[in-house]
């Protein structure tokens, strides 16, 4: 039994650390957990790490198992996979996901983690936090058979709703991103890649999660007669103004958000959260999600990568962190 782990600690503005953690002996319904991967989810960790949380937002920020307080310094993430090393006999030597920050060890209640299903390799497994969102926002949107659907933004949110509405019969999806070296991704995920100038027009779903004033704009523009626009980013304390006078009433266009706090209306009678994260752990098996990862970086290197992550120049789409 390990007596102290090691956990990534945002300590200051652009800037982190590594630091010791307590272990305790897991209780009779705990388990014991050794990470083997977590993921750096770019859009909120971003905005964490830069110090960019509204203070309205920071008790709703709050992740699971979070410790600190906003603005700093916090343990911030939720993307970890790892396997249980201490609990009750159907768990032991398991694969499992928690929503737990960037740690070495840690010890949870044994309701907090989720079996990795076992075609998922481990590695793939950190999307499920990810992936939630993006089933979120789906159900939020309730796509039809043939639609025609654009996803404005290819970040890893974008291109994981890119997936799951590509799979609908007869749909018609495009990518839309500013980085021509999206098309390689978009192209591995099954849909077809447009930067917004060449973006077709006339929508019946358009899904905007570029996080950019310029990309909502865009997908507005999209949009056709009576068409639904969903938002999934989330703009932390930036303001963001748009055309909604020109065509916005004629055409009576719907702009909505969606947040993967609260399960959609639309999925409540079926899905409670340990639900939606199963079925995201499910639909990971599925190899396509692999281009989805642009590095693998170890641990102990994260307070010197995280800047250079952070940045929105670096394009970088997951950054997977390895534990050894």
């Amino acid at each position: 039994m390990p007596t102290a782990a090691r956990a990534f600690w945002v300590t200051a503005a652009a800037h982190g650390e590594t630091r010791p953690e307590p272990l305790f002996e897991p209780g009779p319904d705990q388990v014991l957990v050794r990470a083997l991967f977590s993921a750096v989810s770019r859009g909120t960790e971003s905005l964490v790490f830069s110090g960019k949380v509204p203070e309205s937002e920071f008790k709703r920020m709050r992740c699971p198992f979070q410790s600190g307080d906003f603005p700093f310094p916090v343990k911030y993430g939720y993307a970890n996979v790892g396997r249980v090393e201490l609990g009750p006999p159907e768990l032991e030597g398991r694969v499992v996901f928690c929503l737990f920050p960037h740690q070495t060890t840690y010890v949870v209640d044994s309701e907090s983690v989720r079996l990795v299903p076992d075609g998922v390799p481990p590695e793939r497994a950190v999307l499920a936090a990810n992936l939630e969102t993006a089933i979120n926002a789906v159900w939020d949107a309730r796509p039809l058979l043939g639609d025609r659907i654009s996803v404005v933004g290819a970040g890893v949110v974008g291109c994981l709703v890119a997936r799951l509405v590509a799979r609908l019969p007869g749909a018609d999806v495009e990518l839309i991103d500013l980085r021509p070296e999206r098309a390689d991704v978009a192209s591995a995920l099954g849909v077809q890649f447009r930067h917004p100038e060449q973006a077709s027009v006339e929508r019946d779903l358009v899904f905007h999660a570029s996080a950019s004033a310029a990309g909502l704009r865009t997908a507005l523009a999209l949009a056709d007669q009576g068409a639904k626009i969903v938002e999934l980013s989330w703009f932390g304390d930036q303001e963001v103004s748009l055309p909604l006078g020109e065509a916005f009433h004629v055409r009576r266009l719907t702009l909505t958000s969606t947040q993967v706090g609260t399960i959609s209306p639309e999925a409540r009678r079926r899905f409670d959260y340990p639900q939606r994260l199963d079925l995201a752990l499910e639909l990971l098996n599925d190899p396509a999600f692999d281009v989805l990862f642009s590095e693998e970086i170890d641990f102990e290197s994260l307070p010197e990568q995280m800047p250079r992550i952070a940045d929105a120049a670096s394009g970088v789409l997951c950054s997977r962190v390895r534990y050894t």
